[in-house]
């Protein structure tokens, strides 16, 4: 029977194909911040049953930033070259099998191998699951997605949170690593129900041996991006972007904990309640930042949340009592949890589609520099007597983290909607 509205029909199959894309890679999200803190809750129990130093302790987080920087890069570079969808599910089974293979580890050592290659896992997930989602989820409300996407993450913190508190104490940290193998089983069905979008589809699409030709003559990826002289700029401005974005995103998740408990006396149970509230007005704040950078723009939403954070952490130092902390700590998750949300799609639209993973992959993983110094350079000012002094630092890296895209970086360069 002839079809009396087939426009409306691909429309809706269109859009059933971006919900269903953006479920599983909500879920990756969720078990990618959840995988992240696995660890964090883990650490005392694994000094004290390997008989680690405090530097070998450490060197453990540097392994899976490590990894991820890595990862990240080259899950940018695979999502050009074998697709987005393609992207996620190896990464979510590198990181899956990884997690769960660390439950059998004997030592530091072989703790430390396979956590660095879990970890490339992890970072190139990031990375392909918001490629994928800015190419499927049409512009009008393309951030108000991606940043409901990134609220994952803080639900992931919440969910490793909740289950370091269950069992851990019972069941130990093996345990707790063998139910990292889960999301295998979420991989296997994201490679069935989700086909590649047709951004990607269209440039494939080309005869091989043609592509293979213009490859030739264009070069790398990377090659590509250079030789453009507006694509290296946005390179180098989000790298550098990234890397304060990242320096205080990392410096304020390893650090407030210890903060909360040896600065401010907190007992363990308290500091951890207050912390899922924190994570909790995280989530609330990259929805509402979707939806607002949807409205009001991309670049003016970002800068906001980096200013706000920036601003906001002195006054946590310098102004925290027992009657207003908890407050002052859900005002901050909430301000924190705004540029991570506008991130992605900014970052995204900032190159075209050729070589649009490798962009964004690297820069985005050539800031994970920051993420590494950060843990250690509140460390040293924790070492002086003062983590508060750490946080004021990473008040200035939020200032220049707003700074850059706001005076530097135009929005919707690209529109994947487009292409």
């Amino acid at each position: 029977m002839h079809n009396p509205n087939p426009a409306g029909v691909i429309a809706a199959s269109t859009e059933r194909t971006w919900i269903t894309a953006f479920v599983f890679c909500f879920l990756t999200m969720v078990i990618d911040g959840a995988d992240v803190m696995i660890l964090a809750y883990s650490l005392a129990t694994l000094k004290t049953e390997f008989g680690l130093t405090g530097l070998q302790a450490g060197m453990l987080g540097s392994c899976t930033l490590a990894g991820m920087a890595v990862g990240g890069i080259y899950g940018g570079w695979a999502t050009d070259r074998l697709g987005r969808v393609r992207t996620v599910v190896l990464s979510v089974l590198l990181f899956s099998l990884g997690t769960g293979l660390l439950g059998f580890t004997e030592n530091y050592v072989q703790f430390a191998i396979i956590r660095f290659v879990s970890a490339l896992g992890l970072g190139s997930v990031y990375v392909a699951c918001n490629t994928l989602m800015a190419e499927y989820v049409p512009t009008r409300f393309r951030n108000t997605v991606l940043g409901s996407l990134q609220a994952g993450w803080s639900v992931g913190y919440i969910v490793a949170t909740l289950l370091a508190a269950w069992i851990l104490p019972s069941y130990g940290w093996r345990t707790l690593f063998f139910v990292g193998v889960t999301p295998v089983i979420l991989a296997l069905l994201m490679h069935k129900m989700v086909p590649e979008p047709s951004t990607w589809t269209r440039l494939q699409s080309a005869d091989r041996a043609e592509r293979k030709a213009r490859e030739r003559v264009e070069g790398g990826k990377y090659k590509q991006i250079f030789a453009n002289p507006n694509a290296a700029k946005m390179f180098v401005l989000w790298s550098l972007t990234a890397g304060f974005l990242q320096f205080g995103n990392y410096g304020v998740n390893n650090w407030m904990p210890s903060y909360l408990e040896t600065e401010l006396g907190m007992a363990f149970k308290q500091m951890t309640t207050f912390l899922v509230g924190t994570y909790t007005a995280s989530i609330l704040g990259k929805v509402i930042a979707g939806m607002a950078a949807d409205k009001f723009g991309r670049r003016k939403v970002f800068a906001a949340g980096c200013l706000g954070t920036a601003l906001f952490l002195p006054i946590i130092v310098l102004f925290n009592q027992p009657e207003n902390i908890l407050w002052l700590l859900i005002v901050f998750g909430f301000l924190y949890g705004v540029p991570y949300s506008v991130n992605a799609t900014y970052m995204t639209e900032s190159f075209e589609a050729k070589f649009r993973g490798s962009a964004v992959g690297g820069a985005y993983n050539i800031g994970r520099i920051g993420a590494a110094v950060s843990p250690a350079a509140i460390g040293f000012f924790a070492s002086q007597g003062s983590i508060g002094v750490g946080f004021l630092i990473v008040g200035a890296a939020y200032f220049l983290c707003g700074m850059i895209p706001l005076l530097c970086i135009r929005e919707k360069q690209f529109d994947p909607a487009r292409e």
